[in-house]
């Protein structure tokens, strides 16, 4: 498995920054999140300050942009980096592309399957010299003079990767995709019985067998301590993230496969009242366990190896710069030889 790592970067010089030191303590990948700052411009920042990290956004909200506007901004990337482009696309939410962005939402699974066609058919047209023609339910993009087609990108087109949750936009990803981001609200039984299955189920729609060539992400909700007060801390925050995501409806499924339909209307409850900080006490050991890796840097990518090791082709893996090099080295080797 490739190791990744993604940070809360407050301003894009920060971003850049964050992604020159995730090079420089041996990461495969970084993310760009889409918080405080525009995930491209960090991506574009982080070309311009690495050398061979590959760069993703982890994610962009397809939702809030349009298919030629993004398949502009990752040729771009992936010419400024040299082929270290990764297009990592999300739908969120139907509150936040409605009320945040005052975009359209409908049918998100289907949406994004088609956003991803017409990227794929725009970045031909530029590759190939054919005319654009796609016409679809929700994008249509038919018209490129010349003087706005860049040609043939010297490395290639980006690859994409979809974040997906529900079996229709794992499917989706399965499909027109090349790499699926597991939701870090997953256990590894959804990832085995829920997401697997469903990728499959797309790579079947799209002539493919198995994941052979397809990168799947494994979840990274990970809880890491050397001392008894690191871990607490740890595990206290990861509760807390398990609480959040818990109280979000779109993600009541992976809740349900558990059982646990109950703590979902409770969390969310609590969410419509405003009581965030009643919400994690309501994530006891074993809801705990289920969503994180918990323990030592070691035991953690033991737990990561024993759960996806078979399944996953990356991994999240965010370890400070304190970490000891050496110690830092052993475990990425360790999952790079899973």
């Amino acid at each position: 498995m490739l190791v990744d790592t993604s940070a809360y970067a407050p301003t894009v010089d920060a971003a850049g920054h964050g992604a020159a030191t995730a090079e420089a303590l041996g990461y495969d990948g970084w993310n760009a999140l889409e918080t405080t700052c525009d995930p491209f411009l960090s991506c574009a920042v982080a070309a311009e300050r690495t050398e061979r990290i590959e760069l993703r956004t982890g994610i962009a909200v397809a939702f809030a942009r349009n298919p030629m506007t993004v398949a502009v901004q990752a040729n771009d990337l992936q010419a400024l980096s040299g082929g270290r482009f990764v297009l990592g696309l999300g739908s969120q939410v139907r509150p936040h592309i409605t009320k945040r962005y005052s975009m359209p939402w409908s049918r998100p699974a289907a949406r994004m399957r088609e956003f991803v066609l017409a990227l794929r058919a725009i970045w031909r047209a530029w590759e190939t010299g054919e005319t654009l023609r796609f016409r679809g339910e929700f994008y249509t993009h038919v018209l490129m003079p010349p003087f706005f087609d860049p040609g043939p990108n010297p490395h290639g087109t980006p690859r994409i990767a979809l974040a997906g949750v529900g079996p229709l936009m794992t499917e989706a990803a399965g499909e027109v995709g090349d790499g699926l981001i597991c939701h870090h609200f997953s256990t590894e039984r959804f990832v085995r019985e829920a997401t697997v299955p469903a990728l499959l189920r797309g790579r079947e729609r799209a002539g493919k067998a198995g994941l052979d060539g397809f990168e799947l992400t494994a979840p990274g909700l990970l809880a890491i301590g050397d001392t008894e007060e690191e871990l607490t801390a740890s595990m206290a925050h990861a509760r807390e993230r398990i609480a959040f995501y818990g109280s979000t409806p779109a993600y009541r499924p992976v809740l349900e496969l558990h059982g646990w339909g109950d703590l979902g209307t409770a969390l969310n409850e609590l969410s419509r009242g405003g009581a965030w900080d009643a919400m994690p006490a309501l994530v006891d050991d074993e809801v705990l366990h289920a969503f994180a890796c918990v323990g030592s840097a070691e035991e953690v990518v033991d737990e990561l190896l024993r759960r996806y090791g078979d399944v996953a082709a990356r991994v999240p893996v965010p370890l400070g710069d304190d970490v000891d090099p050496d110690r830092r080295r052993a475990l990425f080797e360790r999952l790079r030889a899973a």
